[in-house]
């Protein structure tokens, strides 16, 4: 059973492109108003366009949710704009894969900063009026999905910071569900394994090249299929929660 996600408020963190841009879209054709937050506003307003051409309804946030104040930000104005908020989606995400020894730390602290604190800031800020929503709403539940990696599940050498973001993410979700589920609050986490998405494109050339050689000839996802499946999770009744999803592409063994 589906139920469409008419009269609901769904915040997309990391919306200007990839697996965030294409669960935007998905979402506002389940009859959700979506508000779309990144940190380039071109690409957050050509995709509110094409929402609102499809017949949906959308807001652009321009923000940097590394930051706690502009994570705050996110949320308090999606809340001032629609009164609610009832998903949080946390895509935003960036990964900068190299070797431990001899790495530039500062790369260790964007990916820290983005992929796991500013997921924890956009959580905490949301967390009230997820609450409120899953009391008042017809649908009786409120979600929030975390997108993680196989890499929350699996360290290799060479991704050890990004590693430890991505198991840090499956451990906040994990405990945050058990927290928060008995009022309501689904909480969720999806690991892609090789999506086609500009996640390569942050690192060095070189460094992509290296990185991508153990997936040489497999056919990676695309983005539209992760926001299947976070559509599939926030369309389920109340009385279903699906907890975590792991999903690779069929010729990716590890």
């Amino acid at each position: 059973m589906t139920e469409r996600l008419d009269g609901t408020v769904a915040l997309v963190t990391g919306a200007s492109s990839g697996i965030g841009e294409a669960t935007a879209k998905q979402l506002a054709t389940q009859g959700a108003t979506v508000v779309v937050a990144a940190r380039r506003k071109e690409r957050l307003e050509k995709l509110a366009a094409e929402i609102k051409a499809a017949g949906g309804k959308a807001l652009v946030l321009t923000a940097d949710i590394s930051q706690q104040d502009e994570a705050i930000f996110v949320v308090e104005q999606t809340v001032k704009a629609f009164g609610r908020l009832d998903t949080l989606v946390n895509n935003a995400g960036v990964m900068l894969l190299s070797n431990i020894q001899g790495a530039d730390t500062a790369e260790w602290e964007q990916m820290i900063n983005i992929n796991l604190k500013g997921l924890l800031y956009t959580s905490h800020a949301a967390l009230p009026y997820l609450l409120k929503a899953a009391e008042n709403s017809p649908r009786r539940v409120s979600d929030v999905i975390n997108i993680s990696s196989v890499a929350g599940r699996r360290a290799r050498m060479g991704a050890g910071i990004y590693n430890a973001t991505k198991f840090g993410v499956v451990a906040f979700t994990e405990s945050l569900r058990q927290e928060v589920t008995g009022r309501h609050v689904r909480v969720s986490v999806v690991e892609p394994g090789v999506v086609a998405t500009e996640l390569t494109t942050h690192m060095k050339p070189e460094v992509a090249e290296q990185t991508m050689k153990p997936f040489a000839g497999i056919t990676a996802l695309e983005s539209e299929d992760i926001a299947d499946i976070i559509t599939f999770i926030v369309t389920r009744p109340w009385r279903s929660a699906i907890n975590e999803v792991l999903v690779r592409p069929t010729e990716q063994a590890f």
